[in-house]
């Protein structure tokens, strides 16, 4: 495709970076609080229109919230890894240091306490 000579490369929306885009659009959109103070809190009218899904996904995208999450589900993990050791310890096995996986240790427990109720039983 010809550029006419009075038309740059720039008017074209693709020759613009997404983030360019973005940053464009939350210029235009962006207005004052307090039209009187220059220094006010500022929102953009993009940001208003949204629905509370793609609020909730913008917040999520950002480097603070994915560190956060990260953090609580290595703590979450680091908890049940804890609970399976702990549960492991309480299992008869043969050998005694036996390394199971998680769904071994569970069928394990479920076999012992099948067990445990039957000699109550008797």
């Amino acid at each position: 495709m010809m550029l006419s000579p009075d038309q740059t490369d720039s008017d074209h929306p693709w020759a613009q970076s997404d983030a360019e885009s973005v940053l464009n659009d939350m210029k235009v959109g962006c207005i004052s609080d307090d039209p009187g103070d220059g220094e006010g809190k500022i929102r953009t009218i993009a940001t208003q229109n949204l629905s509370r899904e793609e609020k909730r996904r913008r917040r999520r995208a950002t480097a603070k919230y994915r560190s956060a999450h990260a953090t609580r589900e290595r703590i979450r993990v680091e908890a049940f890894n804890v609970a399976f050791a702990e549960l492991r310890k309480l299992l008869p096995t043969l050998p005694p240091d036996k390394k199971l996986s998680k769904i071994e240790i569970l069928r394990l427990a479920i076999c012992y306490i099948s067990y445990l109720n039957h000699v109550l039983d008797v």
